[in-house]
């Protein structure tokens, strides 16, 4: 089976949108949350953004490996560098992370091409 990650994350970012006026006041703490996390201090931003990938594998959620690895594309991560972080969250998690880590290098390529309809 073989993941589209720009599919992925336009499905989500969707019902995101749907879930915003029901649900306004938790979206907007989780994002500012967020902006929190996120934002440079004692490790800059794609530090936090190779941490945030390698928890996305361990715990398994597609939409986290698809909005971390597109954040790490953007933030100009090479993929020797998140093949990497890869690398340690397969160490951590065993095997299930190493299926998910494949996953996760398939959503950097797919956003590294730039393409929108990748198999």
């Amino acid at each position: 089976m073989s993941k589209n990650y720009h599919n992925v994350t336009g499905d989500i970012v969707e019902y995101i949108r749907q879930l915003k006026p029901a649900i306004p006041d938790t979206l907007k703490g989780f994002y500012d949350m967020a902006g929190a996390a996120t934002k440079d201090g004692a490790l800059d931003k794609k530090t936090k953004e190779y941490i945030a990938l390698a928890i996305g594998v361990s715990t398994r959620c597609d939409g986290c490996i698809g909005f971390h690895a597109k954040a790490l594309h953007e933030l100009g991560a090479t993929r020797q560098e998140v093949a990497e972080v890869l690398g340690m969250a397969v160490y951590m998690g065993g095997g299930p992370s190493l299926m998910y880590a494949a996953d996760a290098l398939r959503a950097y390529d797919q956003f590294a091409a730039g393409k929108e309809q990748m198999a």
